[in-house]
């Protein structure tokens, strides 16, 4: 994937952060890149994204 950091070790934190940030501002996403998103989670550690709702 492209967009990704080129650390390898940053893409899990990197990808939890895209999603809070689409969470917190109730931003959609696409079939690609829900499906890119997915694939991405199954090699993180954690299935949890933390996120406060904007106000």
């Amino acid at each position: 994937m492209l967009w990704l950091p080129p650390a390898a070790d940053a893409h899990c934190r990197y990808a939890t952060e895209w999603v809070a940030t689409k969470l917190r501002w109730s931003l959609t996403a696409d079939e690609l890149e829900l499906a890119a998103l997915h694939e991405l989670a199954r090699h993180c550690p954690s299935p949890i994204v933390p996120h406060e709702p904007a106000s």
